[in-house]
């Protein structure tokens, strides 16, 4: 077999220390993204973006390493992208059916649609439910551009608020003041691994204002027992590499229990075609891949244990940097269960502690460095430093430590040694 088919003759270990930890921004964004992986700003480890492939820094520890995940499902996914070869069926075809009945039961939903990427996710769940021109769409300053952007996409048009300062997640109350008669969503967004306070924003929400979640980070989390994506009225997700559920390039999916919203997507993904060459709507291309599938399929009956050493690995933050003082730890919003996509603490001078970091060997990044209103792409929508002064005082603050299925105590010993050390340089 080619090493165009076999997975396992993938440099993923070099890869992914490079790539992720790596701050160049990239050519295409998806909604899910990591270092480019989450398209946050980086500071590699040193060396860690020229370095060949195969290679890092000796004793550098990368923002996310995918090495021990893909030890793990090389083999399966090998036999798995050998029979795709051997079947022709790269496009959709029973390897994308098999995922999205295993996800859709994974995520509590009864239809998941397996699209291109997260933010595509994110459109054709909206388009699906009739938003697009004239409409307006709710959605948290605190959050990666690909929100926005496919709410700019569905031709409808986004409405900021700001996020609550405990946990950075969209503020229900800062939802009802914006509600208006354009108002046709407020998209949820499960940042950082840890589910938005869905039941109240669903609480506010008038009658024809749906609940969208953006469940890029949060696959496997949970709200009062309910898995993420099972919430609202649709749910787009993206399988990034760097996502708790990654695949091997871009891959997303439409979660929802509506049949005729799972119908539209299916539809809308294929060029509005429901039968060959049949186009009832405007579409556009984007269908999952088969080989991604084989991907995603071998990682999810293993993510459930990932998620675990995620979550063991932030209560070992918790112990190691609980009594540094200068380092604000992340917190989780009561009735969630996170799964800690990414662990997200705060600092002042954050760039300095960040630099800092890099000299040492820590790959450590900024997710998200601007809020919305004060990117370029947004600057229409005329809003100011001042107005989100929550997100704004957050971006200047947050740095996100290494966290992954694999990483052991003795680097998460060293990045909590380095981290104070910075830190308490700052204090002197």
């Amino acid at each position: 077999m080619s090493s165009v088919t076999d997975p396992r003759a993938i440099p993923v270990p070099g890869t992914a220390r490079s790539s992720i930890t790596a701050g160049a921004a990239p050519p295409g964004p998806g909604s899910a993204t990591a270092g480019p992986v989450d398209t946050a700003t980086s500071h590699a480890a040193p060396g860690s973006g020229s370095h060949p492939v195969g290679t890092v820094p000796v004793g550098s520890i990368p923002l996310v390493d995918l090495a021990v995940q893909h030890a793990q499902v090389a083999d399966e996914v090998a036999a798995g992208w050998a029979e795709v070869v051997a079947q022709g069926a790269f496009v959709l075809g029973p390897e994308v059916v098999a995922f999205e009945q295993e996800f859709a039961r994974f995520s509590g939903v009864a239809h998941c649609v397996g699209v291109a990427n997260g933010t595509d996710a994110l459109e054709l769940a909206m388009r699906a439910r009739g938003i697009g021109p004239g409409d307006e769409v709710i959605v948290p300053a605190n959050t990666f551009v690909a929100t926005a952007e496919a709410v700019t996409r569905a031709g409808a048009r986004p409405v900021l608020v700001d996020c609550d300062p405990a946990h950075l997640l969209i503020a229900p109350d800062q939802v009802v003041e914006r509600l208006g008669p354009r108002t046709r969503a407020v998209m949820a967004v499960h940042l950082y691994g840890q589910m938005a306070p869905v039941e109240a924003l669903a609480a506010v929400l008038p009658d024809g204002v749906d609940l969208i979640e953006d469940a890029a980070q949060s696959q496997g989390a949970t709200r009062h027992g309910r898995p993420s994506g099972s919430v609202g009225a649709a749910a787009g997700t993206s399988f990034y590499p760097g996502k708790n559920l990654g695949a091997y390039g871009d891959a997303g999916a439409v979660l929802t229990d509506d049949p005729a919203t799972a119908a539209a997507v299916c539809a809308l993904r294929a060029h509005g075609g429901t039968e060959r060459y049949r186009h009832d709507v405007a579409g556009m291309n984007s269908r999952l891949d088969a080989l991604q599938a084989v991907v995603l399929r071998a990682k999810l009956r293993r993510l459930a244990a990932w998620n675990e050493q995620r979550r063991a690995a932030a209560r070992c933050y918790h112990g190691l940097l609980a009594d540094v003082e200068g380092v604000r730890l992340p917190t989780t919003m009561p009735g969630n269960e996170p799964v800690w996509h990414l662990y997200v603490v705060r600092v002042a001078e954050r760039d300095r502690v960040l630099a800092r970091l890099a000299d040492a060997g820590v790959g450590a990044a900024i997710h998200y460095p601007q809020p919305l209103h004060l990117l370029g792409a947004y600057a229409a929508l005329g809003r100011r430093r001042g107005d989100f002064p929550v997100a704004e005082e957050a971006a200047d603050q947050i740095l996100s430590l290494p966290l992954f299925p694999g990483i052991t105590a003795v680097q998460q010993e060293r990045v909590a040694t380095v981290l104070a050390a910075a830190v308490g340089e700052g204090a002197r």
